[in-house]
């Protein structure tokens, strides 16, 4: 078999990730090779990520380079993919995941709680800004876009006290020892998918896909399964904050899967937290059953409407 072309964007997190799968391919006994592939997020990293079509600016060049067999497969951080099914491909396999909490990096290694008043933290993610404005500690969020590079120099420069980007992130470029504090999910529940990948393969090339699959963890893809399964259910895109964490624990008599979320209103005034738990065979179906008791209890009121995010999306 020729050599294993795959699609990755030019960041260093996104090349350090897909160097991480193709290591594992290449210990599986397949010649890889990287391809670079740019996606507008990557070109404009000026204008928020919600004005330019959310986190899914990073996914579509790379599917139309998977599409078109310019690569064989591409790997993405899975929190950035669209909860809408794209019919010529196919996540293949989700490997074991990494660390799926948000992080601090703050100056004078401080923690959020020893902030003052007043401390200006910069992040791009609605979901993080209205949790951390729900903590009332009085806090002033700012926008936030670029890589890693570009978010800690923000902080190491002094223009902003502290930033707070995925614990995953960090751990993969070796840049963990800068993390001030993990956040506690307790308190801020990370994003749908955050910390796992995504290896996606064309729909009809099975090839392909039989040599990713030994990279699959049935325990990471039922935990994402059931958080994307809410995300999709609440018709929620990146411009809500929605907050999502599955995990797979000992039940009484089996194992069971956990799943917790947050939908909060943006300014952070008011948030709604609910929980479930069930089998992580039917992992979809709980993330469904979940949104739907999120919006019987009035989640809906919380999330801004279409409308709404095309007028904040132009204000910004």
């Amino acid at each position: 078999m020729s050599a294993l072309r795959l699609g990755t964007r030019r960041s260093a997190l996104a090349t350090t990730q897909s160097s991480w799968v193709a290591d594992r391919l290449r210990a599986l006994g397949h010649d890889v090779e990287l391809v670079e592939v740019s996606t507008e997020g990557d070109l404009d990293r000026t204008t928020p990520l919600a004005q330019l079509g959310g986190t899914g600016v990073f996914v579509s060049a790379l599917r139309e380079a998977l599409a078109d067999g310019r690569v064989d497969l591409a790997v993405h951080s899975l929190k950035d993919l669209p909860t809408a099914p794209d019919p010529r491909v196919v996540v293949a396999a989700v490997p074991v995941r990494e660390d799926v909490r948000d992080a601090l990096v703050a100056r004078d290694g401080l923690t959020l709680g020893e902030l003052p008043a007043g401390a200006t933290i910069g992040t791009g993610s609605p979901r993080r800004r209205a949790q951390l404005e729900a903590l009332g500690l009085g806090l002033e969020l700012r926008d936030l876009r670029g890589n890693v590079d570009t978010r800690l120099g923000h902080v190491h420069d002094g223009r902003l006290d502290a930033v707070v980007l995925a614990a995953a992130g960090l751990r993969r470029l070796g840049r963990a020892d800068e993390v001030t504090e993990y956040l506690d999910p307790l308190q801020v529940l990370p994003a749908p998918g955050q910390g796992a990948l995504a290896v996606e393969v064309r729909a009809d090339d099975d090839t392909t896909r039989t040599a990713v699959a030994p990279l699959e963890d049935p325990d990471a893809r039922a935990c994402v399964t059931a958080e994307r399964a809410l995300l999709a259910e609440l018709e929620a895109g990146c411009s809500a904050p929605v907050g999502a964490l599955a995990e797979v624990v000992e039940g009484v008599d089996t194992t069971e899967l956990s799943l917790r979320a947050v939908v909060a209103a943006p300014d952070g005034s008011s948030d709604l937290r609910r929980s479930l738990t069930g089998d992580p065979a039917e992992a979809a179906d709980l993330g469904r059953r979940l949104a739907r008791l999120l919006l019987e209890d009035g989640a809906a009121d919380l999330m801004p409407t279409s409308t709404e995010r095309l007028v904040t999306e132009r204000a910004q």
